[in-house]
């Protein structure tokens, strides 16, 4: 054979080895980057959780995580996650928030299941419970992107100076979040697939097809929600807390308790061994109707209807755990709803849901009116027949 075919052999052979090579050291993940400070302008920056192989997964030593009963934010579903740096745990809060150190990273995804039979480019979404994500491609805790459309990831970061809020934004390939400082605000259609399978029922006529404008806050605004005590001023993170976070996760290498698998993995310190408080699911028919009620107040009102909230001026008390039934509600005239009243005049009236202020600002979506203030733009009908249930069941009447 003639010596130069034998060199070009040789070197293709190396040029393909090399190629192999470099192949595989691009596939390899790259670690979770902090920032102490700035605002990186794409999501996968951080190497927090990134959309590879039709699949959005977190990375190494990103944990996911969910909640008892999820805050309703206009049907999406959330897919939660927590970094934090090695030898670095959380301390551990029966009530509060845990004490998160500097360099934690919080992340929520927000996203839908996709409609069947919808182009890709639909508006279409499904409306369907928010819910522990069962889109699972091959591996707990990543999305199959060919089942979700993904809308925005917001990060919670701890820094030196406390937590900061980074919205991003889903690019329409789905292949990475652009940071949106300013917000946005998307045209959607949730459509309902029960409806369209003609299994409504007669509570619910409603179109099955409903557009909305989801709207993604700005930097701002996470602090309407964020900010839990007015006195202190200081962003918090709302979902990672004793109450919500004790049950049971499906992880890759088997199903445990949220809290004692944070502890094993060095994210949790002074976790007690026995009476965690616990939040019940809504969701869950077979737990009783008011504790299934107080949870959904408590995750979807409690961060500004609490003694230290924004809204505490209204002597309202929406946590679980309160057990002063007048500041609950019950025969309590309104501080100053204005015509967020409806003309009723008490904020809860036992056995009668129609009369009860709380329910009406639960129902409507108009500006001013509405309950919560921000956050949706449709009505969660399931969670008002919640707290409709619960307020009929009421014993007693506010004419003593």
């Amino acid at each position: 054979m003639d010596s130069r075919v034998r060199g070009n052999g040789a070197a293709l052979k190396s040029l393909v080895l090399c190629a192999a090579l470099l192949a595989g050291c691009a596939r390899a993940p790259q670690p979770v980057h902090f920032f102490a400070e700035g605002k990186p302008a794409k999501l996968s920056d951080w190497h927090l959780v990134e959309a590879q192989g039709g699949k959005l997964a977190p990375n190494a030593d990103v944990v996911p995580y969910d909640l008892n009963t999820p805050l309703f934010s206009d049907y999406a579903h959330k897919f939660r996650t927590v970094w934090m740096p090695k030898g670095t745990p959380a301390k551990y809060d029966a009530e509060g928030p845990f004490d998160f150190p500097v360099g934690t990273v919080l992340t929520k995804t927000f996203y839908y299941p996709r409609v069947a039979n919808e182009a890709g480019a639909s508006k279409a979404v499904a409306r369907t419970y928010d819910q522990t994500p069962d889109f699972a491609a091959g591996s707990a805790g990543a999305l199959d992107l060919s089942k979700v459309r993904l809308i925005e990831t917001r990060l919670l970061v701890r820094r030196e100076q406390g937590w900061e809020a980074i919205p991003y934004v889903w690019n329409a390939a789905q292949t990475d979040a652009e940071l949106a400082r300013t917000g946005d605000a998307i045209a959607l259609e949730l459509v309902d697939t029960e409806a369209a399978k003609g299994d409504r029922d007669a509570a619910h006529p409603a179109s099955e097809r409903e557009a909305f404008t989801y709207v993604v806050p700005n930097e701002n605004q996470c602090a309407g929600c964020h900010v839990t005590n007015v006195k202190a001023k200081r962003i918090e993170p709302l979902g990672p807390r004793a109450r919500h976070l004790n049950r049971d996760y499906a992880y890759a290498d088997g199903k445990a308790n949220q809290l004692a698998h944070w502890s094993e993995k060095g994210y949790l310190s002074g976790l007690p061994t026995a009476d965690l408080p616990r939040d019940a699911d809504w969701r869950d028919t077979t737990q009783p109707l008011e504790a299934r009620a107080r949870a959904y107040l408590d995750v979807n009102c409690s961060q500004c209807h609490s003694p230290t909230g924004p809204a505490n001026t209204t002597a309202l008390d929406l946590r679980s755990a309160a057990t002063d039934l007048r500041r609950l509600g019950l025969c309590k005239p309104p501080v100053a709803a204005g015509r967020g009243t409806g003309d009723r005049l008490l904020d809860i009236v036992p056995g009668k849901p129609d009369e009860s202020i709380l329910l009406y600002r639960m129902l409507s979506n108009e500006p001013g009116v509405m309950m919560p203030e921000m956050g949706r733009n449709t009505t969660h009908r399931e969670g008002v027949d919640l707290i409709g249930q619960w307020i009929a069941a009421m014993p007693g009447n506010c004419d003593a």
